[in-house]
């Protein structure tokens, strides 16, 4: 199984670091540049890179086609390195909800997609994928241009985790299958998986390809029809990988993609009397809308991955290095902008100081800037709310009196970037270690021994995922089982197969994504009964 670990960025990026000090020690610099210099080895580019793709799908794809919104109402989507627009996307809302729906169950009551045999909709499902292969290098571009990703991250782990993922699904689509039981009578008795029909899907803005994939590969591979709504940060590779779908053979009004707003589009979805299943990632105070809209509608099943405070967990044992730079990854990666984001990063007493030095000075060696730079680790955070929320978190971090070791300001005045921040000296209690700051802040905890870092990284209302790091067998053994997290890393971290389940615990969501677990959000069980004459067994 294709595994994408955090891991090969962070190679990449260490010898970046090198490159990056030796740019920015030659020629003349801007004062954005010379700013910048001061804090990191950051890479800016005075000039943005453009990106190496054009804008193709801007409309609402529904029962095959690319349509302008009802409304006419279109919505700027922007570069969130230089905060100008990239295109205008059609806006949709509860009248354009309800044609993709009307399309979508249409296509499941009358259409050929859950009556062709499994292994035709494999085939579909494999030929969308080597698609997606054949225009990595676009999808790849077109990312990076609306979500603010490194340009490297995207091509060389998202995309192809992407196609793993679909191959995945696809080899699920014949092995789906019911069971037959044996009874206390004549009879015979079987249980039927069946595709549950219309599906809901609301995906987040920061993995949009992945997200993507996690939603719509069970849903296809068990038969279903599609409503997917994109996030209003980043509708545009959704739209074009849509449109591979289409060209992989996929029927009319079997995948719909609207891009829209929570409110209006969203709030339409989940609570649309015509939709048979919801599944959401994002915020969990949106997801208690969406659960709420879906409850109060039709009572339609909700599979819910939301947010996080993930704990990593260095004990005493542990190589310092090489945990600090596993810890950096396990934060950093993304911007922050990861629900699994280990963002409480708790530290043995007996190496805390050694660590928190080396994790200020890893800091400070990021690079940040534009992401089309093959050399920056960390591009803009994905838009001005998302912005000013961390630079807002980071203000009660000082004013609670954690010691900012490093960072804790915009980097330049133009674009979403902000300095790699890092934070000692951090209680539990505070603000910055109890909720979701979704950017590049670490937060660095104490702890004494196995019981005191156990109690204290439960205590939170998440359970998405969490981290261990240490050389004791017994040590990961006892802390794995104690710890209230759907996901934990031993000596690992941000480790994504295709194969294992992910999701959380308590408010970190409901239901799994990926694997097996997966199939189960999209199949209604059925028990079916028949009578038997004179059975020659039973």
């Amino acid at each position: 199984m294709a595994a994408r670990r955090v891991s090969s960025l962070i190679s990449r990026s260490l010898a970046a670091s090198a490159r990056s000090r030796l740019l920015l020690s030659h020629g003349k610099s801007s004062a954005w540049e010379r700013s910048i210099g001061r804090f990191s080895t950051a890479v800016l580019h005075e000039e943005p890179i453009t990106p190496p793709v054009e804008v193709k799908y801007t409309k609402l794809l529904i029962n095959g086609e690319f349509v302008d919104s009802a409304s006419g109402k279109t919505f700027p989507t922007l570069d969130p390195r230089t905060e100008e627009v990239i295109a205008h996307v059609a806006e949709a809302d509860a009248e354009d909800v309800n044609r993709a729906v009307f399309a979508a169950r249409k296509a499941f009551d009358e259409g050929p997609w859950p009556r062709m045999t499994a292994y035709e909709r494999a085939r579909i499902i494999l030929r969308f994928a080597d698609l997606v292969e054949k225009h990595s290098d676009e999808l790849a571009a077109l990312e990076t241009w609306d979500n603010g990703k490194p340009y490297e991250q995207a091509a060389k782990d998202e995309l192809p985790l992407f196609v793993r993922l679909f191959h995945y699904y696809a080899g699920w689509a014949d092995k789906i299958h019911g069971l037959t039981v044996p009874g206390d009578g004549p009879y015979h008795m079987q249980v039927l998986h069946e595709p549950i029909g219309v599906a809901g899907q609301i995906i987040p803005w920061n993995f949009p390809l992945i997200m993507f994939a996690w939603k719509v590969g069970p849903a296809l591979a068990c038969g279903n029809t599609i409503v997917l709504k994109t996030a209003e940060q980043t509708p545009l590779t959704a739209l074009y990988v849509a449109k591979l779908f289409q060209e992989a053979g996929l029927p009319p009004g079997v995948l719909n993609v609207v891009s829209g707003f929570g409110p209006t589009a969203g709030a339409a979805l989940a609570s649309h009397m015509d939709v048979d299943k919801i599944a959401f990632t994002g915020s969990t105070a949106t997801g208690k809308i969406v659960n709420g809209l879906a409850a109060n509608s039709n009572l339609k099943p909700v599979t819910l991955e939301l947010g996080g405070k993930s704990p990593f967990i260095v004990f005493e044992d542990a190589d310092v290095d090489e945990a600090v730079e596993l810890a950096h990854g396990a934060l950093f990666f993304n911007q922050g902008q990861c629900c699994c984001a280990g963002s409480r990063t708790f530290v043995h007493e007996k190496v805390y100081d050694e660590f928190v030095e080396k994790a200020k000075a890893r800091a400070l060696r990021r690079t940040v800037g534009d992401p089309f730079n093959k050399d920056v680790e960390q591009g803009p955070q994905i838009d001005t709310e998302q912005f000013e929320k961390v630079l807002r978190y980071i203000r009660y971090g000082i004013e609670s009196h954690a010691k900012l070791e490093c960072g804790g300001d915009r980097i330049g005045s133009k674009g979403y970037f902000i300095q790699p921040t890092v934070f000692s000296d951090v209680k539990d209690d505070m603000v910055i270690a109890q909720e979701e700051i979704f950017g590049p802040v670490q937060s660095i905890l104490k702890f004494r021994d196995h019981d005191d870092v156990i109690r204290r990284a439960n205590n939170t209302r998440y359970g998405l995922a969490a981290g261990i790091f240490t050389k004791s067998l017994d040590t990961a053994n006892t802390v794995t089982r104690a710890l209230r997290a759907g996901t934990v890393w031993v000596n690992c971290f941000d480790v994504f197969d295709a194969a294992i389940p992910f999701g959380g615990y308590k408010m970190s969501g409901i239901g799994r994504e990926k694997g097996v677990y997966s199939l189960h959000n999209y199949l209604e069980v059925k028990a079916v009964v028949t009578p038997l004459k004179n059975p020659a067994w039973l």
